[in-house]
């Protein structure tokens, strides 16, 4: 292991690279208070028609758009709802959720949905691409192949581990 004089460079290292870190992410978070940005988890956002924001971010919930948003619109595991004459400077992009954008909704950027629906109403406008694959088996493919890709290495580890000890336990005489 490190002893003496390595280990006090290895920790001094540590420290060095978590104060750097840690000296961005709070420059970045001084910048980022005039930007109205939301991040949630487990809660709705909700965006009234009144309202100007900066991006929004959801984690296991839904996001109601009825004003300007200025960034990026974004759920994973929620669905997103764009109505009421809402506009969007950024992308929309549902994961696991699905995207709805009614009448007179404007979206500069791509409209992207991965395991869910898109329902989109003929007046709506979007700036860039629109991109569907809808249905939940995508979801399934995502996480369960790595899954099994895990499983069979594991298994080839344990296969490899049982044929060495039986090369290695030396025949008995009779």
């Amino acid at each position: 292991m490190y002893r003496g004089r390595h280990y006090a460079f290895l920790v001094l290292g540590a420290f060095l690279l978590w104060l750097a870190v840690s000296c961005l992410a709070l420059s970045v978070t001084a910048l980022a208070k005039d930007n109205l940005s939301y991040t949630q988890f487990g809660h709705t956002i909700n965006v009234g028609p009144s309202d100007e924001v900066g991006d929004l971010t959801c984690f296991g919930c839904s996001i109601h758009v009825r004003g300007l948003v200025a960034g990026d619109v974004t759920a994973f595991g929620g669905s997103i709802a764009i109505e009421d004459h809402a506009q969007v400077s950024g992308d929309v992009t549902a994961f696991a959720g699905d995207l709805r954008l009614t009448k007179d909704v404007k979206v500069d950027g791509d409209a992207t949905v991965f395991g869910g629906q898109l329902r989109r109403d003929p007046e709506s406008s979007v700036g860039g691409d629109v991109t569907s694959m809808g249905g939940r088996g995508w979801i399934m493919l995502i996480f369960l192949t790595p899954l099994a890709v895990l499983g069979l290495f594991v298994a080839l580890v344990i296969w490899l581990v049982q044929r060495v000890r039986r090369q290695a336990v030396p025949a008995t005489a009779a």
